[in-house]
């Protein structure tokens, strides 16, 4: 019941938020280039479906790869700091400096070094963004280890290994997932973001450019509608993983 509970109300939430925004904009007879209805910009999704889904599986594919890549790169970082203190002391002012370097700026540089026609300088942009959440959250709860546990394997006489295979990694796996949820979001967004300075024209935000641009604003909305739903995807996605992998280290 609590977790029906849980899905029907934004769900209702979301079907009132554009009821309101259909009679809204019918009502007040706006324009569709000041803001189209959302019925019009759902039928125009499902003519462009082809278009649309094209776009949603290239920038998706490339959040899914920055985000495989960045989750493993900020797993062995953190699990490299959280075992030689000589690492954690290096890495912190970079994961620091890493977690403000702006899109804009990098962008240009990745498109220079890895050519225009490649999707490679996204896939690195999204794993860029990644790393920083999942390496913070999984070091976290690799240092989270409780005192009587700690005492209780030292009692056993358990080596270093032992210790981090039964306390230490298990406990480290809620914070890690965690992590992904936050980063999975954020894939999506800094992939849609690198999009905007170059590369290949086959993504949903290149779609969104040239479509704004032919003043096609209700085609532009339905490519903001893919958008939306690869980053949902992405979203419960990384929320599934993350209650199953805490229901996991409950039991």
């Amino acid at each position: 019941m609590r977790i029906a509970q849980r899905i029907l109300t934004p769900v209702v939430f979301g079907v009132l938020a554009l009821a309101v925004w259909q009679l809204l904009v019918v009502a007040l007879k706006i324009p569709p280039f000041v803001l189209p209805a959302p019925l019009a910009v759902g039928a125009v999704f499902q003519l462009q479906l082809p278009i649309v889904g094209n776009g949603m599986l290239i920038t998706g594919l490339n959040a899914l790869i920055g985000l495989v890549l960045g989750t493993a790169l900020g797993v062995v970082g953190a699990i490299l700091a959280a075992f030689l203190r000589a690492i954690d002391e290096l890495a912190a002012p970079l994961v620091t400096a890493l977690s403000v370097v702006p899109i804009v700026a990098l962008a240009p540089v990745l498109y220079t070094m890895y050519g225009a026609g490649a999707q490679t300088a996204r896939q690195f942009i999204a794993a860029l963004a990644v790393f920083v959440p999942v390496y913070v959250t999984t070091l976290r709860g690799l240092r989270q280890v409780a005192p009587v546990h700690r005492d209780l394997l030292r009692a056993y006489a358990a080596t270093r290994w032992q210790a981090t295979r039964a306390v230490t990694l298990p406990g480290a796996v809620p914070y890690l997932f965690t992590g992904i949820r936050i980063a999975s979001s954020l894939s999506v967004i800094t992939a849609l973001v690198a999009e905007y300075f170059g590369g290949p024209v086959n993504g949903l935000a290149n779609a969104i450019t040239s479509a704004a641009a032919n003043s096609n604003f209700t085609l532009a909305y339905a490519f903001v509608l893919g958008a939306i739903l690869v980053g949902l995807v992405f979203f419960v996605g990384g929320l599934l993983l993350e209650r199953l992998a805490t229901r996991h280290s409950i039991t």
